[in-house]
């Protein structure tokens, strides 16, 4: 059997909080990134062992120092991690903040080393991290372009037969001879990604960082590692979005407080991930009645969203309501409010505005001082998969006339929807991209018009 072309065992990293850095000069910055996330690995694996105190440094010079002790002021961001990815596959990390997710890729794209374990990989390894990593600021975007196709062990010619697709995919032809300090982060994103999805790689690491460019930028990335993928390239996704996890990847690993949770097919990880603690922004409240959103009117108390059973989540099954509560305090009485949230998807784009003007108890009833609670249902299969944002309002409506706005909280919380993908959802039996804003299952009737019955 051919051997994994990524083998991680029983990686660990243990971090002093509060530590100093030490930083080098700007030489010892530069030759740090000529050996660091974009080196070539022709031939054989590289291999970090730190299994003792006699273990040899990876340049095999001299025994590296043992690890800190544990203390109160360490931590662990990843312990005893182990699996195996073969070539070609395509696999989602997902967790929760602080589970290890970047940790994990900063090892293995070589910016930071284990406290402990093995790491072997075998080919050429390009990474779209953090903004900032990979390039050097002084140089311009073309140098950049140049330098990390040298760094891959990519020939001239190799990288010029490159350079039209990647500055084309980039977009920033006119800042090319510009240099990269001088770009905002998307457009160091988009010519970051675009670099490390052209140049001859057969290893891609990819972190949250495409967060950061604008929608239609994302969507392209996503065209492009889907692609990768079907091309036979190793592609290793850190992202929140668990629509474009299971879009994108064949495989699914779960990290949890730096232990690896699951390992298996996407749908299966996915379905564990949204099902258990995710460290959830559906859930926001203010406990302070003078500073939280709003004004002398009305104060916003709290905003969720959560499932029929009342549990509160990040990720929702596709088949089941979705219970969005706004609390807020009335603080003048004999007010005629009306609590209400625009929902919006990951393209920004307002899919409905909903408001209680819509509840027959209270409709233009005027309201008491005091503590009042309000619940919106959002039917299952209404909303596509993806991320949605809730921005909530509280106003006092008016006939004819527009209302008064006493709370207007931009995306108080978020959540996403998910399709497990059994069957029994708008898509049916369809795997493939399925567009729209909303999904329902609307009913269809069908007849032959030429039946003699």
């Amino acid at each position: 059997m051919t051997k994994p072309i990524i083998q991680v065992t029983n990686i660990s990293k243990q971090y002093t909080i509060g530590e100093r850095v030490a930083y080098g000069s700007l030489r010892e910055e530069i030759m740090q990134t000529l050996t660091a996330p974009f080196k070539s690995i022709r031939h054989g694996a590289w291999r970090m062992a730190h299994r003792a105190k006699t273990d040899l440094h990876p340049s095999g010079s001299k025994p590296l120092a043992p690890g800190p002790m544990p203390s109160d002021s360490t931590i662990w961001a990843l312990k005893d991690v182990s699996f195996d990815v073969h070539e070609g596959e395509v696999v989602g990390i997902i967790g929760r903040n602080g589970a290890g997710k970047s940790t994990l890729l900063k090892i293995l794209s070589r910016i930071t080393e284990p406290t402990s374990g093995r790491i072997e990989m075998r080919g050429r390894v390009a990474s779209l991290l953090e903004v900032g990593t990979g390039f050097h600021p002084e140089l311009t975007g073309r140098e950049n372009i140049l330098l990390n196709g040298a760094l891959l062990g990519m020939t001239k010619e190799e990288i010029k037969s490159k350079f039209d697709e990647i500055v084309a995919f980039s977009e920033i032809e006119k800042f090319l001879d510009t240099p990269v300090k001088r770009y905002s982060s998307g457009m160091y994103v988009r010519l970051a990604f675009a670099v490390a999805a052209h140049l001859e790689q057969e290893i891609l690491l990819v972190d949250e960082v495409l967060a950061v460019g604008d929608v239609g930028f994302q969507k392209k990335c996503l065209g492009k590692m889907e692609e990768l993928g079907q091309k036979g390239k190793t592609v290793l996704l850190v992202s929140h979005n668990i629509s474009s996890v299971t879009r994108l990847c064949s495989r699914g690993i779960l990290l949890s407080s730096g232990m690896l949770q699951a390992d298996g097919t996407v749908n299966e990880v996915a379905s564990l991930y949204m099902t258990s603690d995710t460290g959830s922004v559906s859930y926001r409240k203010w406990d302070n009645i003078d500073t939280s959103p709003g004004n002398e009117i009305a104060r916003l108390k709290s905003v969720r969203a959560f499932s029929k059973e009342g549990d509160t989540g990040q990720v929702f099954d596709i088949r089941y309501p979705i219970v969005i509560e706004i609390e807020y305090w009335v603080r003048e009485g004999n007010v005629r409010l009306s609590p209400g949230f625009f929902l919006l998807n990951e393209d920004g784009i307002i899919v409905f505005i909903s408001g209680g003007m819509h509840d027959p108890e209270w409709t233009d009833r005027p309201r008491l001082k005091g503590l009042y609670k309000s619940r919106c249902w959002i039917p299952g299969n209404f909303l596509a998969e993806g991320r949605f944002n809730v921005h909530a309002v509280v106003n006092t409506m008016r006939p004819d006339q527009s209302p008064i706005v006493h709370v207007y909280e931009r995306d108080a919380i978020s959540f996403q929807v998910y399709d497990k993908l059994e069957g029994d959802s708008a898509r049916g039996i369809h795997r493939g991209k399925y567009y729209g804003v909303v999904r329902p299952i609307l009913d269809w009737k069908t007849w032959r018009e030429d039946d003699p019955a």
